[in-house]
């Protein structure tokens, strides 16, 4: 599939990522589209005269060809929705965006990755919090994403590049530009061991609204959301939201009652959206992700008698290490809401263990 008309996709007017994502249902590819007639077009749910005559009639690819030159001169990797490298965590997130633009060397389909958000006004205690983290993780060969904002951000971006942990930035505004520009010379490290990533175009300024949307990619990109330090508003609090949408883990720091930079905090753990750490053990712990010891024997496997064949699936499946319940759909194929009850039969009969964080091991 040509890379200018995928980028070109996103160049229609009214045509969002709903939209283009059943147009590339009906039609399989992003060139069939645009070659598509008026009534062809006008068949897709939810495509009526005026998206068709949007579509027929658009200059998105000569809008493309500009978006174009800047990739190839700048290194930027386009990911589209169906591409094999798309990041799969957001790909299952019913709004994920149709492409992606991204600059850096960290793999977005690693096996751990974490978001660190928080106010951007940061305190100290904020700031400290977030280096014992980035300390503690440096060990657990994980990917931390943010949204290289000030404070909590930029914290958490710089920590892990200190403790040479992959760090990606998600922008709310094109490749073309770093905001705040304070932040260029993090930006700069990150791209060499982590990387930048966007949904918007060359020239896109980081307008208000955009900002929300950056927050959902950095919740989709993540197994799990901390929120570290957080007032009463703010994007923190929208990311966490948006991680509970998407059946993720969000866990927080709690801070003293009358603290307003920890309001965020205390109420996301008071109306239990997101789970109580006091340290990075806390969150270890949670996510399953202790580490055995290195002379810990291997466990030898047997598989269990009379067991369905999905069943069986399972067990072969977690005989190498834990993994997450969409981590399991997608090695089995099998949807996750098919997969409840034998992962409860399984775990009734002693033959796996549930792990905080949606997290399942052979016993």
């Amino acid at each position: 599939m040509s890379i200018i008309h995928k980028i070109a996709l996103t160049f229609i007017d009214s045509v969002g990522h709903i939209h283009a994502k059943n147009l590339l249902a009906h039609f399989g590819t992003a060139e069939a589209i645009f070659s598509a007639k008026l009534n062809d077009l006008m068949e897709v749910p939810g495509v009526g005269r005026v998206i068709a005559g949007q579509i027929v009639r658009s200059d998105a690819l000569k809008l493309a060809e500009a978006q174009l030159k800047f990739i190839e001169k700048h290194q930027v990797n386009v990911l589209f929705y169906t591409d094999a490298s798309y990041p799969y965590r957001l790909r299952n997130c019913f709004d994920a965006p149709i492409l992606l633009y991204y600059r850096g060397t960290a793999d977005l389909n690693h096996h751990r990755i974490l978001s660190i958000v928080g106010t951007r006004k940061a305190t100290d205690y904020g700031r400290q919090l977030c280096k014992q983290l980035c300390e503690a993780l440096a060990g657990y060969d994980v990917l931390v994403v943010s949204g290289l904002a000030y404070g909590i951000d930029v914290a958490a971006h710089k920590e892990s590049v200190y403790q040479n942990i992959p760090t990606v930035g998600v922008l709310a505004h094109g490749l073309d530009r770093i905001y705040p520009p304070l932040h260029l010379p993090v930006a700069k490290k990150m791209v060499l061991n982590g990387g930048l990533l966007t949904e918007f175009p060359l020239h896109t300024i980081p307008e208000k609204e955009n900002f929300p949307k950056r927050n959902r990619i950095i919740a989709g990109l993540s197994d799990a959301t901390i929120v570290v330090e957080a007032t009463g508003k703010g994007g923190a609090l929208i990311t966490a939201d948006i991680a509970n949408s998407y059946d993720r883990d969000v866990y927080a720091y709690p801070g003293r009652t009358n603290d307003l930079s920890s309001q965020g905090c205390n109420f996301l753990i008071k109306t239990n959206r997101a789970g109580l750490i006091s340290n990075a053990k806390d969150l270890l712990y949670c996510l399953g992700w202790e580490q055995a010891g290195p002379d810990k024997p291997a466990a030898q496997l047997q598989m269990p008698l009379g067991l369905s064949d999905s069943e069986q699936l399972i067990v072969g499946f977690l005989k190498d290490s834990p993994l997450r319940i969409d981590e399991l759909a997608i090695a089995c194929g099998i949807p996750q809401s098919q997969l409840a009850m034998p992962l409860l039969n399984l775990e009734m009969q002693g033959i796996l263990v549930a792990l905080p964080g949606k997290l399942y091991k052979l016993n």
